[in-house]
């Protein structure tokens, strides 16, 4: 597999992170720190669950491929449904304190979800003589990046539209949830 391939498939696996982390930010509005701690979250979820997927698809693929698009669709339509529903009750001037506990468990249930189609890509590549480890260290890096910059962009437009990217960003993860799910199921072609 060529640098430009692999670039090409870390970034793409990258973009449903960076989505999530906009509208995480703008409703957040983190700090740097804060941003980059969950750039770390995405990017490690994101690392682990193409290894995942490489190894289920070297030992059951058929049984990997008949399930993922049902649980990214579950994943990311209870993100996003939730995104959707506290955003149309939010004031638009608040900032959102969770627990951290809590807090923390949605970041990786969103980051899980917007993994799975790296999964995916981890079973795909198990059938190809390719070198999983920089792969996924790529799939990993991109997505680091992406998200820390999505949160950072979230934040800078969190003061005037927060309510609104956080639905808009619902409605996307329940977006790329429902696709998946109809290009899984042959419902789109």
């Amino acid at each position: 597999m060529t640098p430009l391939s692999i670039a090409v498939i870390a970034f793409s696996m990258s973009a449903d992170a960076c989505a999530a982390a906009i509208a995480r930010g703008a409703v957040r509005r983190p700090t740097l720190s804060q941003a980059v701690r969950a750039g770390l979250v995405f990017g490690a979820v994101e690392t682990v669950t193409p290894l995942i997927g490489w190894a289920l698809g070297l030992t059951a693929a058929s049984f990997v491929t008949a399930i993922d698009h049902w649980i990214a669709f579950v994943l990311l339509g209870v993100v996003g449904g939730k995104m959707l529903f506290e955003a149309a009750r939010r004031d638009p001037d608040a900032v959102v304190e969770e627990p951290a506990g809590r807090g923390l468990m949605t970041l990786i249930a969103t980051a899980v979800g917007t993994s799975i189609d790296a999964a995916a890509v981890g079973v795909t590549l198990a059938f190809l003589d390719a070198n999983i480890v920089v792969i996924a260290l790529a799939i990993g890096m991109a997505t680091f990046t992406m998200a820390t910059i999505g949160m950072l962009i979230g934040r800078a437009v969190g003061v005037r539209f927060g309510s609104a990217v956080e639905f808009v960003g619902g409605l996307g993860l329940i977006a790329i949830g429902t696709s998946i799910l109809a290009e899984h199921t042959g419902f789109l072609g």
